[in-house]
């Protein structure tokens, strides 16, 4: 299934200050998702940010809410957002049914989640460079277990092009310049 704007939701899960010491490939995973997150409030795609208990764990990385015009903050004690009160009423709200799911931990909070998002029939996207965990193996182990579930495992730049549809209009003209040029010689790490 092909991702489309009018669709989608990007869902960005607990990348928080208090988890950025002990995450592996973290600040690839912010990097990631303020770029898509970007990419998406271009094209009118909505974004939301989780929080688990930032009592403890701190609020989301400052980088991240910075490069974000209007993310809408769910904070939360479930480590599986849609347990959490009023999430999953505000989620069917909006209509959106396919996911692009990223954060962390990708193992814990992320694929609780994911697996709860695809049990109540929505499409799930794993975007796999923006995914983080304390141990590269449980975040691939994480992803694993979501493919087997029925997620797909995306791009970031998959998901782009697809919401973008075409390249002969001012809409990808813009995203390009302020987003997909500077990405393409970027390394990253795919797990």
């Amino acid at each position: 299934m092909r991702m489309q704007r009018d669709t989608s939701l990007l869902l960005i899960v607990d990348l928080q200050v208090g988890l950025m010491p002990v995450l592996e490939a973290g600040e690839q995973a912010v990097e990631e998702a303020s770029w898509m997150g970007g990419v998406a409030e271009a094209l009118g795609v909505p974004v939301w940010l989780t929080e688990q208990y930032p009592e403890g764990l701190g609020e989301s990385v400052p980088s991240l809410v910075s490069s974000l015009a209007r993310p809408r903050t769910w904070r939360k004690t479930h480590f599986d957002a849609h347990a959490e009160s009023g999430f999953a009423r505000a989620l069917a709200d909006t209509g959106r049914r396919q996911i692009v799911l990223c954060g962390a931990e990708a193992h814990i909070c992320v694929l609780q989640t994911g697996l709860s998002l695809l049990a109540a029939g929505y499409h799930v996207a794993w975007l796999t460079e923006a995914m983080s965990s304390r141990r590269l193996e449980e975040a691939t182990l994480a992803r694993r277990r979501m493919e087997r579930a029925g997620a797909q495992a995306v791009s970031a730049d998959m998901v782009a092009y697809e919401w973008l549809e075409r390249c002969d209009d001012a809409r990808f003209k813009d995203i390009h310049r302020r987003f997909l040029k500077e990405r393409a010689s970027r390394p990253l790490r795919f797990d």
